[in-house]
Protein backbone atom coordinates (compact mmCIF):
# COMPACT_ATOMS: atom_id res chain seq x y z
CA UNK A 1 0.00 0.00 0.00
CA UNK A 2 1.20 4.02 -0.96
CA UNK A 3 1.76 5.90 2.50
CA UNK A 4 2.36 9.55 1.84
CA UNK A 5 5.19 11.45 3.43
CA UNK A 6 2.73 13.72 5.48
CA UNK A 7 1.28 9.86 6.96
CA UNK A 8 4.66 8.97 7.78
CA UNK A 9 5.54 11.73 9.25
CA UNK A 10 2.50 11.88 11.70
CA UNK A 11 3.12 8.30 12.48
CA UNK A 12 6.76 8.84 13.27
CA UNK A 13 5.51 11.69 15.73
CA UNK A 14 3.13 9.38 17.57
CA UNK A 15 5.40 6.94 17.42
CA UNK A 16 8.16 8.79 19.17
CA UNK A 17 5.41 9.91 21.75
CA UNK A 18 4.48 6.15 22.23
CA UNK A 19 8.28 5.70 23.18
CA UNK A 20 8.41 8.66 25.02
CA UNK A 21 5.37 8.15 27.59
CA UNK A 22 6.15 4.25 27.74
CA UNK A 23 9.53 5.06 29.19
CA UNK A 24 8.08 6.73 32.05
CA UNK A 25 4.52 5.68 32.02
CA UNK A 26 4.25 2.47 30.20
CA UNK A 27 1.08 2.29 27.59
CA UNK A 28 2.88 3.31 24.75
CA UNK A 29 0.74 0.90 22.77
CA UNK A 30 -1.93 2.76 23.36
CA UNK A 31 -0.50 5.67 21.08
CA UNK A 32 0.67 4.07 18.63
CA UNK A 33 -1.70 1.08 17.76
CA UNK A 34 -4.80 3.19 17.09
CA UNK A 35 -2.83 5.52 15.55
CA UNK A 36 -1.99 3.76 12.48
CA UNK A 37 -5.21 2.50 12.62
CA UNK A 38 -6.77 6.04 11.99
CA UNK A 39 -3.90 6.74 9.63
CA UNK A 40 -5.67 4.32 7.59
CA UNK A 41 -3.50 0.70 8.07
CA UNK A 42 -5.39 -1.90 7.84
CA UNK A 43 -5.66 -3.27 11.24
CA UNK A 44 -3.10 -6.64 10.40
CA UNK A 45 -1.25 -4.45 9.16
CA UNK A 46 -1.09 -1.90 11.61
CA UNK A 47 -0.19 -4.75 14.18
CA UNK A 48 2.95 -6.23 12.38
CA UNK A 49 3.89 -2.98 11.72
CA UNK A 50 3.64 -1.72 15.46
CA UNK A 51 5.58 -5.03 16.51
CA UNK A 52 8.86 -4.23 14.25
CA UNK A 53 8.84 -0.78 15.99
CA UNK A 54 7.75 -2.15 19.68
CA UNK A 55 10.49 -4.77 18.97
CA UNK A 56 13.20 -2.52 18.63
CA UNK A 57 12.39 -0.57 21.27
CA UNK A 58 12.13 -3.13 23.83
CA UNK A 59 15.48 -3.98 22.71
CA UNK A 60 16.82 -0.58 23.47
CA UNK A 61 15.18 -0.48 26.76
CA UNK A 62 17.06 -3.65 27.42
CA UNK A 63 20.23 -2.61 26.81
CA UNK A 64 19.56 0.02 29.47
CA UNK A 65 18.44 -1.76 32.29
CA UNK A 66 20.93 -4.41 31.30
CA UNK A 67 24.04 -2.23 31.76
CA UNK A 68 22.95 -1.23 34.91
CA UNK A 69 22.61 -4.92 36.32
CA UNK A 70 19.10 -5.29 37.30
CA UNK A 71 17.42 -8.08 34.93
CA UNK A 72 16.65 -10.98 37.38
CA UNK A 73 19.16 -13.42 35.16
CA UNK A 74 17.91 -16.33 36.88
CA UNK A 75 14.40 -16.84 34.97
CA UNK A 76 15.35 -14.49 32.03
CA UNK A 77 15.91 -17.61 29.62
CA UNK A 78 13.24 -19.34 30.35
CA UNK A 79 10.62 -16.18 30.41
CA UNK A 80 12.30 -15.14 27.12
CA UNK A 81 11.59 -18.64 25.26
CA UNK A 82 8.09 -19.06 26.70
CA UNK A 83 6.87 -15.33 25.71
CA UNK A 84 8.38 -16.05 22.51
CA UNK A 85 5.92 -18.92 21.86
CA UNK A 86 3.00 -16.87 23.06
CA UNK A 87 3.83 -13.84 21.32
CA UNK A 88 3.58 -16.40 17.95
CA UNK A 89 0.88 -18.06 19.05
CA UNK A 90 -1.51 -14.69 19.64
CA UNK A 91 -0.02 -13.23 16.17
CA UNK A 92 -1.01 -16.58 14.63
CA UNK A 93 -4.34 -16.27 15.52
CA UNK A 94 -4.96 -12.77 15.28
CA UNK A 95 -3.63 -13.61 11.43
CA UNK A 96 -6.71 -16.06 10.89
CA UNK A 97 -9.66 -13.69 11.90
CA UNK A 98 -10.62 -11.20 8.93
CA UNK A 99 -9.52 -7.58 8.72
CA UNK A 100 -13.05 -6.02 9.63
CA UNK A 101 -13.81 -8.33 12.69
CA UNK A 102 -10.00 -7.77 13.79
CA UNK A 103 -10.88 -3.95 13.86
CA UNK A 104 -13.67 -4.13 15.98
CA UNK A 105 -11.97 -6.38 18.31
CA UNK A 106 -9.03 -3.89 18.44
CA UNK A 107 -11.90 -0.98 19.44
CA UNK A 108 -12.56 -3.30 21.92
CA UNK A 109 -9.33 -4.20 23.66
CA UNK A 110 -8.08 -0.46 23.76
CA UNK A 111 -9.67 0.59 27.22
CA UNK A 112 -8.82 -2.87 28.62
CA UNK A 113 -5.10 -1.49 27.78
CA UNK A 114 -6.09 1.92 29.22
CA UNK A 115 -7.30 0.36 32.77
CA UNK A 116 -4.29 -2.17 32.98
CA UNK A 117 -1.91 1.17 32.42
CA UNK A 118 -4.44 3.22 35.01
CA UNK A 119 -3.91 0.58 37.79
CA UNK A 120 -0.35 -0.32 36.79
CA UNK A 121 2.38 -0.14 39.43
CA UNK A 122 -0.37 1.21 42.31
CA UNK A 123 0.32 -2.62 43.95
CA UNK A 124 2.99 -3.14 47.16
CA UNK A 125 4.30 -6.34 48.02
CA UNK A 126 7.01 -7.41 50.34
CA UNK A 127 10.01 -7.60 47.86
CA UNK A 128 11.83 -11.53 49.05
CA UNK A 129 13.55 -14.26 47.76
CA UNK A 130 12.13 -16.17 44.30
CA UNK A 131 9.62 -18.75 45.62
CA UNK A 132 10.89 -22.53 45.02
CA UNK A 133 8.11 -23.15 45.06
CA UNK A 134 6.10 -23.16 41.50
CA UNK A 135 8.66 -20.52 40.16
CA UNK A 136 9.34 -22.10 36.68
CA UNK A 137 5.77 -23.07 36.16
CA UNK A 138 5.06 -19.51 37.18
CA UNK A 139 7.73 -18.06 34.85
CA UNK A 140 6.55 -20.28 31.81
CA UNK A 141 2.79 -19.19 32.26
CA UNK A 142 3.22 -15.49 32.48
CA UNK A 143 5.33 -16.17 29.68
CA UNK A 144 2.99 -18.01 27.36
CA UNK A 145 -0.40 -16.26 28.29
CA UNK A 146 0.47 -12.47 28.36
CA UNK A 147 2.86 -13.55 25.25
CA UNK A 148 -0.76 -14.26 23.79
CA UNK A 149 -2.10 -11.46 24.87
CA UNK A 150 1.14 -9.08 23.02
CA UNK A 151 0.82 -11.20 19.79
CA UNK A 152 -2.73 -10.96 19.51
CA UNK A 153 -3.07 -7.10 20.67
CA UNK A 154 -0.38 -5.47 22.61
CA UNK A 155 -0.91 -2.14 24.60
CA UNK A 156 -0.39 -2.45 28.01
CA UNK A 157 1.81 -5.98 28.51
CA UNK A 158 4.62 -4.25 29.73
CA UNK A 159 2.19 -3.60 32.57
CA UNK A 160 0.62 -7.05 32.71
CA UNK A 161 4.81 -8.08 33.14
CA UNK A 162 5.51 -5.98 35.55
CA UNK A 163 2.08 -6.60 37.91
CA UNK A 164 3.33 -10.22 37.72
CA UNK A 165 6.42 -10.56 38.71
CA UNK A 166 5.73 -8.51 41.61
CA UNK A 167 3.40 -9.93 42.59
CA UNK A 168 3.94 -13.73 41.94
CA UNK A 169 7.90 -13.85 41.93
CA UNK A 170 7.98 -10.82 44.30
CA UNK A 171 10.07 -8.77 42.60
CA UNK A 172 10.76 -5.30 43.61
CA UNK A 173 9.62 -2.58 41.30
CA UNK A 174 12.99 -1.71 39.72
CA UNK A 175 14.28 -5.25 38.87
CA UNK A 176 10.58 -6.42 38.01
CA UNK A 177 10.44 -3.49 35.40
CA UNK A 178 13.84 -4.60 34.19
CA UNK A 179 13.08 -8.39 33.88
CA UNK A 180 10.17 -7.95 32.16
CA UNK A 181 11.96 -6.07 29.12
CA UNK A 182 13.47 -9.68 28.91
CA UNK A 183 9.49 -11.00 28.66
CA UNK A 184 8.25 -8.37 26.88
CA UNK A 185 11.28 -8.58 24.08
CA UNK A 186 9.95 -11.75 23.59
CA UNK A 187 6.74 -11.66 23.02
CA UNK A 188 7.24 -8.93 20.39
CA UNK A 189 9.61 -10.84 18.75
CA UNK A 190 7.70 -14.00 18.66
CA UNK A 191 4.46 -11.67 17.45
CA UNK A 192 6.79 -10.00 14.29
CA UNK A 193 7.82 -13.59 13.29
CA UNK A 194 4.44 -14.31 12.77
CA UNK A 195 3.37 -11.33 10.92
CA UNK A 196 6.03 -11.19 9.20
CA UNK A 197 6.03 -14.50 7.78
CA UNK A 198 2.36 -13.74 7.06
CA UNK A 199 3.87 -10.71 4.93
CA UNK A 200 1.85 -8.25 6.89
CA UNK A 201 4.71 -5.67 7.75
CA UNK A 202 4.84 -2.30 6.45
CA UNK A 203 8.64 -1.90 6.10
CA UNK A 204 8.86 1.10 4.69
CA UNK A 205 6.57 2.69 7.57
CA UNK A 206 7.79 0.26 10.51
CA UNK A 207 11.79 1.42 10.06
CA UNK A 208 11.49 5.10 10.55
CA UNK A 209 8.60 4.48 13.08
CA UNK A 210 11.23 1.86 15.08
CA UNK A 211 13.89 5.00 14.91
CA UNK A 212 11.42 7.17 15.92
CA UNK A 213 10.13 5.13 18.89
CA UNK A 214 13.66 4.73 20.11
CA UNK A 215 14.45 8.39 20.24
CA UNK A 216 11.45 8.63 22.42
CA UNK A 217 12.54 5.74 24.60
CA UNK A 218 16.49 7.20 25.16
CA UNK A 219 14.31 10.51 25.24
CA UNK A 220 11.73 9.50 28.00
CA UNK A 221 14.51 7.51 29.81
CA UNK A 222 16.95 10.54 30.48
CA UNK A 223 13.68 12.43 31.56
CA UNK A 224 12.15 10.60 33.72
CA UNK A 225 13.23 11.69 36.80
CA UNK A 226 12.37 15.21 36.18
CA UNK A 227 9.22 14.79 34.63
CA UNK A 228 6.00 13.43 36.80
CA UNK A 229 4.46 9.60 35.54
CA UNK A 230 1.35 11.32 36.44
CA UNK A 231 1.59 14.12 33.94
CA UNK A 232 2.67 11.60 30.99
CA UNK A 233 -0.44 9.39 32.04
CA UNK A 234 -2.72 12.56 31.76
CA UNK A 235 -1.35 13.22 28.75
CA UNK A 236 -1.46 9.54 27.74
CA UNK A 237 -4.92 9.55 28.40
CA UNK A 238 -6.31 12.26 26.71
CA UNK A 239 -4.61 10.75 23.77
CA UNK A 240 -6.13 7.43 23.53
CA UNK A 241 -9.82 9.08 24.52
CA UNK A 242 -9.30 11.60 20.82
CA UNK A 243 -8.08 7.88 19.45
CA UNK A 244 -10.73 5.86 20.79
CA UNK A 245 -13.38 7.89 19.55
CA UNK A 246 -12.00 8.10 15.82
CA UNK A 247 -11.70 4.80 15.90
CA UNK A 248 -15.61 3.94 16.75
CA UNK A 249 -16.50 6.14 14.48
CA UNK A 250 -14.56 4.41 11.29
CA UNK A 251 -15.66 0.71 12.71
CA UNK A 252 -18.61 1.32 13.52
CA UNK A 253 -20.67 4.39 12.38
CA UNK A 254 -18.97 4.74 8.49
Amino acid sequence: MEISLGILLVLCLFFFLAGFVDSIAGGGGLISTPAMLVCGLPPHVALGTGKFASTLGSLSSLWTFARNKLVVLRIAPLGFASAFLGGMAGAGFALLLDSAVLGRVLVFLLPVGMLISLFSGKSRVQEGELPEKGLWAKTVLMGFLIGMYDGFFGPGTGSFFIIALHLFLRMGLVKASATAKVFNLASNAGGLAAFASGGVVLYKVALPCAAANILGNQIGTRLAIRVGAGAVRNFLYVTLTLLLGTLIYRFFIL
